[in-house]
């Protein structure tokens, strides 16, 4: 995973920023950052675009994909 470190933007909100110097490691059996990041945003956009809830967004976006990826792998499962 690459390295991060939290920083403020202009509303005082902490933002994740990674270094690309360090090798992001590939996720085989969960989403990935990247997927998490847009799922959350579109849920945002969904509600409205209402701020003050990222968070929420994100452990949605975090729940949905995750569980979309369990059923990938076990239909992969089954399928050995």
């Amino acid at each position: 995973m690459k390295s991060q470190n939290v920083k403020t933007n202009p509303q005082n909100t902490p933002s994740i920023i990674f270094r690309p110097d360090v090798p992001e490691e590939q996720v085989q059996n969960g989403p990935t950052l990247a997927e998490i990041r847009q799922r959350a945003f579109e849920i945002h956009t969904e509600r409205g675009g209402i701020h003050g809830c990222d968070l929420d967004d994100w452990r949605q976006a975090e729940r949905e994909l995750r569980e979309k990826y369990n059923k990938m792998n076990d239909g992969r499962q089954k399928k050995k």
